[in-house]
């Protein structure tokens, strides 16, 4: 196999682009996408038929049922306001776990004309599986779209009820799941791609093989499916039972890892794969849902992988080989974040040398974007900036760097006005209740505008742009499960939202709307990328790295597109050649002189 390097040299960074795929390269599709991250449950209600009920959302074997008089929280409920069904024996943070709002799919079916004129070419789906939480990550049934998601959940869990679930033979197909294929269909008629969210390292609960040996515990036939420590001795009064969940969290409890030949430590990649009944049920699912009824055609188009670290090197192996003997073009995206909370994120290289992902959700990108062109307690200048960059970039090959999904903030993140606007360490300590300095409330208007500097950057650097639900309408929240309030559509009038947090008791409220002008500046920002090729493939010399001023160029064939960016508060200069440029974010003429671009405070270009 022929490798391609990245050279850094003379402060360029150089890639051949039109080099001869090789077989192992990503989706040819993932460098022109503009990803879309959708978490439905808080997305739109769609169907106000099909909300989940207080019995959707209990797990039986944790004794975890919601409280008395529990309901559906309207969708534009105060977020700090105590629901009528909170307890005063419970913190707020914990309560709101139990909340729901009903998004389905006919929510994002009745949103995808919005997210067409956005311009998203790519949607990425949080779970969908049928599961008890918002979160969906504890699976019930992998095979199954959420029941309360489609058009029928009763008729939905009798289908369920029908089928052997460790016979894929029995399968069936209920309405939510057709709705979903129903989805899939309308997603491509648009001409977007669509990957859903997996997490094979662990189960719920309520899935149907942990409730086999819950029951029949060492007689069952998928003792060996889960990490199990002891199981219960029945001639003892006492329960015994005792399992591994995932950072123990016992809700999620975790599927045994075999044939471990490194070491297994959190953070760091390892040699190994998962028990053999568990990993065969999980490539049948895989292949649902790429090929339903064997039509590739009407199936999705690749996996976002959860937690992927904690699941051995050899399973990725055989799960890429696996997805692309039925979908070669298939996009395969790991979640590998922290080697050493809070100070240091994971390698991606033993990831993306192409034999496993095609890319990874790229916070290493993203942490020092945030200390360059936010106000931090942990500033750096332009030239670290670069330099920072200039690592993750060079280590990575170049067909999986243009393939990265550049995310700044998700489900599991701050949001990223949030972040900006906050001075602490990237994810520590960024919710209220661990620090009750963090400050929720809306964002001031020097934030905005730090953010839309990032936004510029990162939509005009290597790698697939991504957007977590909201951004573009201007929302705030802190990290989990404040990042996950209901999305704040135009057509709604929102109760106002308590300023700051619920730990002080102002006076003063923050309205919720949508935001337009915010909304238009990543419209703006996805249409130039999708009209300039050089903003995908083309090669990157750095221009200026002087202080708090960053200045570079794409380059493609003849083409070349300058971005300018100034992160200070006061104006600066920038050497450029005395020409006559268009801004393509305003698309005014901009005639430089004496060989020097003036640009004001927190100001950026995107020159042509």
């Amino acid at each position: 196999m022929r490798r391609i390097t990245l050279f850094l040299l003379f402060g360029f960074v150089t890639l051949n682009t039109n080099s001869i795929a090789q077989p192992d390269a990503p989706a040819t599709w993932a460098k022109n996408a503009i990803w879309y991250q959708i978490f439905v449950e808080r997305f739109y209600n769609g169907d106000a038929t099909n909300d989940p009920t207080s019995s959707d959302i209990a797990q039986p074997f944790l004794n975890n049922y919601a409280p008395a008089n529990w309901q559906i929280t309207p969708w534009t409920h105060d977020w700090y306001k105590p629901d009528a069904w909170f307890t005063a024996d419970k913190p707020f943070h914990h309560q709101l776990q139990y909340r729901r709002y009903g998004g389905d799919l006919q929510g994002v079916l009745d949103k995808l004309d919005y997210l067409q004129a956005l311009g998203v070419t790519a949607i990425f789906f949080n779970p969908l599986n049928h599961a008890p939480s918002l979160h969906k990550y504890d699976a019930t049934s992998y095979h199954h779209i959420d029941a309360n998601f489609g058009p029928d959940p009763e008729g939905d869990k009798k289908i369920m009820a029908t089928e052997n679930p460790a016979d894929p033979s029995t399968w069936k197909w209920t309405k939510a799941d057709l709705l979903f294929l129903k989805l899939v269909d309308e997603i491509h008629k648009r001409n977007m791609r669509v990957i859903l969210d997996y997490s094979w390292n662990h189960t719920g609960t309520n899935f149907w093989a942990w409730q086999d040996v819950v029951k029949n515990q060492s007689q069952s036939s998928y003792k060996d499916w889960y990490a199990i420590k002891q199981f219960d001795d029945a001639t003892t009064p006492q329960n015994e039972f005792a399992y591994e969940g995932w950072l123990n969290i016992m809700s999620l409890p975790e599927i045994l890892k075999t044939e471990i030949k490194t070491t297994r430590k959190v953070g760091y990649p390892y040699e190994g794969t998962i028990n053999e009944g568990a990993k065969k049920h999980m490539f049948e699912v895989a292949k649902r849902w790429l090929a339903p009824n064997g039509d590739t055609s009407k199936g999705i188009d690749g996996y976002r992988l959860d937690v992927a670290d904690q699941i051995g090197l050899q399973f990725w192996r055989e799960f890429r080989n696996n997805v692309r003997a039925i979908q070669p073009n298939a996009y395969l995206v790991g979640e590998i974040w922290w080697q050493e909370w809070p100070d240091k994120l994971m390698n991606p290289v033993p990831y993306t040398k192409g034999d496993v992902f095609d890319a990874v959700m790229f916070y290493q990108a993203y942490r020092p974007a945030r200390y360059f062109f936010a106000k931090t307690n942990f500033e750096i200048d332009a030239a670290q900036f670069k330099d920072s960059l200039e690592f993750q970039w060079k280590r990575v090959r170049k067909e999986n760097l243009l393939a990265m999904m550049n995310v700044a903030s998700s489900h599991d993140s701050p949001r990223l006005l949030s972040d900006f606007y906050n001075p602490y360490k990237y994810k520590a300590e960024a919710v209220p209740h661990d620090n009750p300095s963090y400050r929720t409330n809306k964002p001031d208007a020097e934030t905005y505008q730090r953010v839309r500097l990032y936004l510029v950057q990162t939509f005009t650097a290597f790698g697939a742009p991504h957007i977590w639900n909201g951004e573009e309408m201007g929302m705030w929240g802190a990290d989990d499960p404040y990042q996950r309030k209901p999305l704040m559509w135009p057509e709604f009038t929102f109760e106002p939202e308590r300023k700051n947090n619920i730990q002080t008791a102002h006076s003063e409220s923050d309205g919720i709307a949508f935001n337009n002008e915010h909304f238009e500046f990543y419209r703006k920002l996805i249409a130039i990328r999708k009209s300039e090729p050089a903003l995908t493939d083309g090669s990157l010399h750095w221009l200026t790295t002087k202080e708090k001023v960053l200045a570079y160029s794409r380059q493609l064939n003849k083409q070349e597109i300058i971005i300018v960016l100034n992160a200070a508060t006061s104006e600066a200069s920038v050497p450029l050649q005395n020409k006559v440029y268009v801004n393509l974010l305003s698309g005014e003429k901009i005639k430089v002189k004496n060989n020097q671009l003036t640009l004001k405070p927190l100001e950026a270009y995107i020159l042509k």
